[in-house]
């Protein structure tokens, strides 16, 4: 897909890889609908990217509330029409146990990214069928690759919306509506420094592999996006855990558990 003049919708844009990917996709000629709950944030970047000679409107929405999302999509597709892509970069969710996840954020942690992108998708998807074109990329967790253990609601949330691209894919197949998923490394981000003790439960196999900065993964979605790619897995070195998984799962999961955080009353022998 050309991106020049193209109306994309990004998910998550107050923040880290949207945030990014929205300043990289203005920066490539796009026009911009930027979706997130933080008004003030989005409007910040609307202005900045208005300010560069851009197109970018902000549109505030609760993504886990079918009602605000339907709401947010008639007020985008009255000012600006039907979006050629989207972008669903929304995601949050803290690495726990079950039996530490309180479960109004276990049911948060299901509303974005899984029904964050469920819901946008479906307000949007007659319009883009219509139309006979479009692309829908989904920027996904490792997680939905591999789980590791100490992160149980965050990995089944990831593991829903894996499950979402790849049946919508078969879903779109013959309609002109291309389907991508990007899987992205560990990202420097303030997710981080809002989720004291995440970096503890991050497996020492992964912590082989070199982090990403938020700007580095945009340029991958935006590629992703031109391209129409079914799958980007970044950075390289993660792919072999993707190719790992399905072959020998046994061996990928004895990996995990042996450099991964263990249950307090887990015993040595696994």
């Amino acid at each position: 897909m050309r991106l020049s003049g193209r109306l994309v919708l990004v998910t998550g844009a107050s923040s880290g890889i949207g945030w990014a990917t929205t300043r990289r996709l203005a920066h490539a000629g796009a026009r911009l609908a930027l979706v997130a709950r933080r008004r003030e944030a989005l409007e910040a970047l609307a202005r900045e990217i208005q300010s560069g000679g851009g197109m970018a409107r902000a549109y505030p929405a609760d993504l886990g509330d079918p009602t605000a999302v339907r709401r947010m999509a008639e007020a985008v597709r009255r000012e600006l029409g039907v979006p050629d892509a989207l972008v669903h970069a929304a995601g949050a969710g803290r690495w726990l146990f079950v039996e530490e996840t309180p479960p109004e954020e276990a049911v948060r942690m299901m509303q974005a990214p899984y029904f964050a992108a469920f819901f946008v998708t479906q307000a949007f998807l007659p319009g883009m069928l219509e139309r006979g074109r479009g692309v829908v990329c989904v920027i996904n967790s490792p997680a939905a690759l591999q789980p590791w253990p100490g992160a149980t609601g965050y990995v089944a949330a990831r593991w829903a919306l894996r499950g979402f691209t790849e049946a919508l894919r078969l879903d779109l197949r013959g309609t002109g509506i291309a389907v991508c998923s990007v899987v992205a490394g560990r990202v420097r981000s303030a997710y981080w420094q809002h989720n004291p003790g995440a970096i503890e439960r991050v497996p020492r196999l992964a912590r082989l592999i070199p982090d990403l900065t938020p700007e580095a993964v945009a340029r991958v979605v935006v590629r992703a996006l031109e391209k129409e790619s079914r799958l980007v897995v970044v950075p390289w070195a993660l792919r072999v855990m993707y190719a790992l998984h399905p072959f020998a799962p046994r061996l990928a999961e004895a990996l995990v558990w042996r450099t991964g955080y263990r249950h307090p009353r887990a015993g040595r022998r696994g």
